[in-house]
């Protein structure tokens, strides 16, 4: 008897101390920047963009230091996010235009292709995407109907609830799609859209070219990518016509997109909810509310950042509002900043003796670590210890299966195959990480961490140690040919899978 109860204290002790889930968060938000970079804001140590609201979800949660998007462009990070997959292994996961079709899984076409908003609703979540989403509608067997309903859209994939822009705003059509419907649309002025590369697509189409005395002064396109169809002032990739009634102001976004979060926060209130946030803020067409210039000290870009900061203000607001102070909540961006891109704004000069991912080398379209390592915050009171830094090794891609362990929702056989179930280091509780990821390039050379080694294989491969050298400057592949052979081999191994 004594030993049967010696037995039973030690696995009373064991089970005590062996981490664990007491109760899901009443609430798991994910707030997604776009082209945000690590030392975009004043929460990673940028003192002329004010991010107050950014800042206090890091005194109340855990600042990642080494957290990544699969990609340093947005349509395929975006795609790894939401599938536990990297994007590489989907055929057509490059910067989708506005009129291409969905490429993420439907909802039922089997559990190999299960996503993260389906797990969040297995676990009893009501789910919301809001904002940007660049994923691609409808079925691509022909032109997108805009003057119907779109199927599939965000609802096929695990959404009970969409509002987004089809693509981004520099793209047409600029519109919102609510659950696959055109939101505002008069249906006697219907919505063309071409991607034809011709400099006009229709005889009375505005362009760049043809009326360029309408354009912002912030609107001037820098491209021929970027100087198609004046919708807002402002020139755009693709053409559109119609649609008048439904066209967005660019102004007014952010604060469209935050409203309907609020709205359905309020609407959802007493329920859980798993709502996939993603900003148009900070890529560009940047052209922030009045009432967000001028209140940085590094132009329209960084006026933008603070705009971004005040929409995850309002989100948290509105939680604490409606019940929701059992939140989970992770804040995070699709890829590295870009300066300029596409558009003269002015941020070029602006940012001239900035970087904005420091301490990192490289952006948006690079695998260098400032294309992919991310601001990553993550709060959950009484759970996630307050004002914490973790250097864990994570990625994007693993939010899938660590969610999934946090709500306890079984991630089926084949689904989420590149997702690690990282909860423990998601929630600070522990830095190790993943041992390795895939950094997949835009274009040209891959990015393979291994640790704190660090692979480019290019023609002339290059190979970094960044504990010593975070900024990548001290190329070691000729001092170390077995490493950079070492890495390649299991770069090229995963890739091929």
């Amino acid at each position: 008897m004594r030993l049967l109860s010696q037995r039973l204290l030690l696995i009373l002790l064991l089970c005590l101390a062996a981490p664990a889930f007491a109760a899901k968060p009443k609430a798991i938000v994910l707030f997604y920047a776009d082209d945000l970079g690590y030392g975009d804001t004043s929460a990673y140590g940028q003192a002329k963009v004010p991010t107050p609201n950014l800042e206090r979800l890091a005194s109340e949660g855990c600042r990642f230091c080494d957290a990544h998007s699969a990609t340093p462009i947005c349509t395929p990070s975006r795609f790894s996010l939401l599938t536990g997959r990297y994007a590489f292994r989907r055929p057509g996961t490059r910067i989708l235009d506005g009129d291409a079709k969905l490429i993420l899984p439907v909802e039922g076409s089997g559990e190999e292709n299960v996503t993260l908003p389906v797990l969040m609703k297995r676990a009893g979540y009501r789910t919301a995407a809001i904002g940007k989403w660049h994923l691609g509608l409808g079925k691509g067997d022909a032109p997108i109907d805009w003057n119907g309903t779109i199927k599939p859209s965000p609802r096929e994939v695990g959404f009970d609830k969409s509002f987004v822009m089809a693509a981004t705003a520099d793209r047409v059509p600029c519109v919102f799609v609510e659950d696959g419907a055109v939101v505002g649309l008069d249906p006697n002025d219907p919505i063309e859209v071409s991607y034809d590369n011709a400099e006009r697509k229709w005889p009375d189409e505005l362009t760049a070219h043809s009326n360029p005395e309408l354009l912002k002064e912030w609107g001037r396109p820098s491209d021929r990518q970027h100087d198609k169809t004046i919708i807002d002032g402002i020139s755009r990739i693709g053409h559109m016509r119609g649609g008048k009634s439904a066209i967005w102001k660019d102004q007014d976004i952010a604060d469209r997109i935050t409203a309907e979060a609020e709205a359905f926060i309020k609407e959802s209130s007493g329920k859980p909810i798993f709502l996939y946030f993603a900003t148009n803020d900070i890529h560009v067409p940047r052209d922030p509310s009045p009432r967000f210039r001028g209140v940085s000290k590094l132009g329209i870009r960084g006026d933008a950042t603070v705009q971004m900061d005040d929409c995850l203000g309002r989100i948290r607001k509105a939680l604490a509002e409606n019940g929701y102070n059992d939140t989970l909540f992770i804040f995070t961006s699709d890829n590295g900043p870009k300066v300029s891109d596409g558009y003269e704004d002015g941020a070029r000069d602006d940012w001239a003796d900035e970087n904005p991912a420091a301490p990192f080398r490289g952006g948006k379209y690079t695998v260098y670590e400032g294309g992919t390592r991310m601001p990553m915050i993550v709060a959950w009171p009484g759970r996630v210890k307050p004002g914490t830094e973790n250097h864990a090794l994570i990625s994007q891609t693993d939010f899938a299966r660590s969610l999934a362990k946090i709500v306890d929702v079984e991630v089926p056989a084949g689904a989420c195959s590149d997702s690690q179930e990282l909860s423990y280091v998601l929630l600070g509780d522990s830095e190790k990480g993943r041992e390795s990821l895939v950094e997949q390039p835009a274009w040209g050379a891959w990015g393979y961490r291994k640790g704190a080694w660090k692979l480019i294989d290019s023609a002339e491969p290059q190979l970094y140690f960044l504990d010593d050298d975070p900024g990548e400057r001290n190329n070691l592949a000729k001092e170390q040919p077995a490493k950079v052979a070492e890495l390649r081999a299991e770069l090229r191994a995963l890739t091929a899978q």
